[in-house]
């Protein structure tokens, strides 16, 4: 009988050997959790707040744009008036002096637009800017459990709830 205990005592022995090597622990065995108490932090979530906006853009006018039409009629009516004025050899003179400065006065009108200033162009755009919210998050649990007697504490992922799950390892 004696004979029989000291094998079985050998077999358990190495089958414990063979087990360490394969896992970090000798066996896995439950614990009574005392409190969980959740661990907070702030975490900034940033987030993208967009709106329409009504804008104003001058338009300005390029140097092809220009209008002739007043200058022509500017330069004509000029020299017309300047004719008119003018007597013998001075009418010629008069009406290129007149014609000169229609013309002047006429491009300086035609260039002003009608509502007396510059043109404005209205139209939408989007605008966009990035905002943090920040928020409070549980991060992970402060477990406080009890094991042969002892009381331990960890920080877990999720609340284990009543018992949590222990791989125990046994010193030599």
């Amino acid at each position: 009988m004696k004979r029989y205990s000291v094998l079985t005592a050998l077999l358990f022995s190495s089958l414990a050997t063979l087990t360490h090597a394969e896992r970090p622990y000798d066996f896995t065995d439950t614990a009574r959790v005392i409190s969980v108490r959740p661990i907070y932090e702030r975490a900034a979530h940033p987030r993208r707040e967009c709106w329409d906006e009504e804008v104003s853009e001058r338009q300005s006018r390029r140097s092809g744009d220009r209008d002739m039409g007043g200058t022509v009629i500017g330069g004509i009516a000029g020299g017309l008036l300047g004719s008119q004025v003018g007597k013998g050899n001075g009418r010629t003179a008069a009406a290129a002096v007149g014609a000169v400065t229609g013309a002047v006065v006429g491009d300086r009108i035609a260039s002003d637009d009608h509502d007396g200033g510059d043109r404005y162009r209205s139209r939408t755009v989007q605008r966009c800017r990035e905002v943090a919210e920040e928020r409070e998050e549980v991060s992970g649990y402060t477990v406080k459990y009890q094991y042969n007697g002892r009381n331990f504490t960890t920080r877990m992922d999720r609340d284990p709830g009543r018992t949590v799950r222990l791989g125990v390892t046994l010193l030599d």
